[in-house]
């Protein structure tokens, strides 16, 4: 087998550093797209599917990076040309991937209040109906101290209820008995749900765009450092 020169010698003690941190890179997908999906997961009623496809391309990402730093050390250690080009070719097409998910991501920031509030007003009419509904729509008020989409009176006016939801006032301290919340309640949450929802939902999709091209761009770090070295083994094999 013919031996590196100094300098590709150098590039390839940098691919063992760089797939310290690829490895790092899937262990953060991984764990981001894991968080995120769940977050969505407890208001899937007031999400579209593509919301879901994003953190999950995230966590196949991840975990397909542990192969492919597989064939970059195995590739380095044995100086192999076609196990170099192997990691280099899916390397290009995992940072393709998370380019398109940063971009997805950031599309989706802009669509997050009309799909909610489109989501929102339909499942409000079923709150008494179905106790999965009402579970979601209660833990949504009392989490962002909201009440309703746009304001409290939506749940006599939209959903044709005959009162509101409990979970749209604070508890009140002390209380014996039996409390009600109305629309004139001290403790009532007069902020829409979403608004408060849409900055939630946005401030995770901006934080999917910005792990996507961020990583990207460290990936194309290794994709040039692969690339640079299979042309060198390949230099040496030609000129024995």
């Amino acid at each position: 087998m013919a031996k590196l020169s100094l300098a590709p010698k150098t590039i390839k003690y940098l691919m063992f550093i760089f797939n310290l941190f690829f490895v790092i890179t899937g262990i953060v997908l991984l764990s981001i797209g894991a968080v995120i999906h769940g977050v969505y997961h407890q208001y899937q009623h007031f999400l579209d599917n593509r919301f879901f496809s994003v953190p999950s391309l995230l966590v196949a990402v991840g975990s397909i990076i542990f192969i492919i730093a597989f064939f970059g050390c195995c590739g380095a250690v044995r100086e192999s040309y076609c196990m170099i080009i192997t990691f280099c070719t899916l390397l290009a097409a995992i940072f393709l991937l998370e380019i398109i998910g940063g971009i997805m991501g950031y599309v989706m920031r802009a669509q997050v209040a009309s799909i909610a509030q489109q989501k929102m007003l339909d499942t409000m009419p079923r709150y008494n109906n179905s106790y999965e509904i009402q579970f979601v729509w209660d833990n949504l008020q009392r989490d962002f101290h909201c009440c309703g989409t746009i304001n409290a009176t939506d749940w006599t006016n939209t959903a044709k209820l005959s009162g509101i939801p409990m979970s749209c006032c604070d508890d009140t301290i002390g209380a014996i008995g039996m409390s009600n919340c109305t629309l004139s309640s001290e403790n009532l949450h007069e902020v829409g749900c979403i608004d408060a929802f849409a900055k939630f939902a946005e401030t995770h999709a901006a934080k999917i765009a910005g792990v996507g091209i961020g990583l990207g761009i460290i990936q194309l770090i290794g994709i040039l450092l692969s690339s640079y070295l299979a042309k060198s083994i390949k230099n040496c094999y030609q000129t024995m």
